[in-house]
């Protein structure tokens, strides 16, 4: 039984490693994200108007642009976002400043301790995968009692929370974090999994491991599928076929006679959380081989 259980997950690694393969050489395809090549027509570096320091596209230390707006897209959210940052982690590798840069209006940064008003608890989340941890998909479930029996429904064309809390570290700086008081009555939400693009090595973490900004992503692409559906071609980025299949029935379920909540579906609103994310991996990828990058070497699972 042991060996057979050995060989089986051979088999899925194998597997999903040829799948990933096929993922790797287009990892960007399925998404809807502005071209960033006008950031290659901007010639040397600028100067921060807060900090005086140099900078190229924003100001890592201020979480400020410093090129004309015209060079970046801007993206409203459906709600805010905190992100509480490790006093350890470098300013210059986070991507969570893309955030605040391309969501000015509803994404803060924080540095630990320095920590979000938490003024309505019970519409805050915080993304992280702890023992009582639950889906995106569950936040949509509301019990009702109908005699004396408990009914399950899932609330459909609104957003059930106001609030989303990410903490940006590494992982034995998140656990650390995590165990901050002021944290521990919120409800943890786990993301499902996706491989990340990230190009900086993570030593002892596999590659579902996302990066900030991947995982902002990630969670507002989740969140709005289940308030409102998703466009077909957009039903596949992250889920099996099987799953895919479910997603695209319950988008044909879905008030299919209102223009007005198919319009809602997502269709890339939020992709362009990406762009600065998108146009680092392109710059990396034309420098150096990516099946030579450390970062792509980490295991899947």
């Amino acid at each position: 039984m042991a060996k057979s259980n050995v060989l089986g997950n051979a088999k899925e690694q194998s597997d999903l490693e040829k799948k990933q393969e096929s993922i790797d050489r287009a990892p960007f395809r399925h998404l809807k994200i502005t071209d960033a090549g006008i950031l290659d027509t901007i010639e040397g570096r600028e100067t921060c108007k807060r900090c005086y320091r140099s900078r190229k596209f924003f100001c890592y230390s201020c979480y400020l642009p410093v090129i004309n707006e015209k060079y970046f897209p801007r993206i409203k959210l459906p709600i805010k976002i905190d992100i509480i940052k490790h006093a350890r982690e470098i300013d210059g590798k986070s991507t969570a400043i893309h955030a605040t840069i391309l969501a000015p209006e509803d994404v803060r940064i924080f540095t630990y301790p320095d920590f979000p008003e938490i003024s309505d608890k019970e519409k805050t989340i915080l993304i992280f995968p702890s023992s009582t941890a639950v889906t995106v998909e569950s936040l949509f479930m509301k019990e009702v009692k109908v005699n004396d029996e408990i009914i399950v429904n899932q609330v459909r064309d609104t957003f059930p929370i106001k609030r989303a809390i990410f903490i940006d570290s590494t992982w034995h700086q998140t656990k650390a974090i995590y165990k901050d008081q002021r944290l521990r009555d919120l409800q943890c939400v786990i993301l499902k999994s996706r491989i990340s693009q990230f190009w900086r090595h993570q030593k002892k973490s596999p590659r579902w491991y996302l990066a900030t900004i991947e995982a902002i992503h990630q969670f507002l692409v989740e969140l709005h599928a289940c308030a409102f559906g998703i466009l077909p071609e957009y039903a596949n980025l992250n889920n099996s076929e099987e799953e895919t299949l479910n997603v695209e029935n319950s988008i044909n379920d879905h008030d299919t006679n209102e223009v007005s909540k198919l319009d809602q579906r997502y269709k890339g609103q939020y992709d362009d959380l990406l762009y600065f994310f998108k146009y680092m991996y392109d710059k990396i990828h034309t420098m150096y081989d990516h099946d030579q990058l450390w970062a792509y070497k980490r295991p899947l699972m």
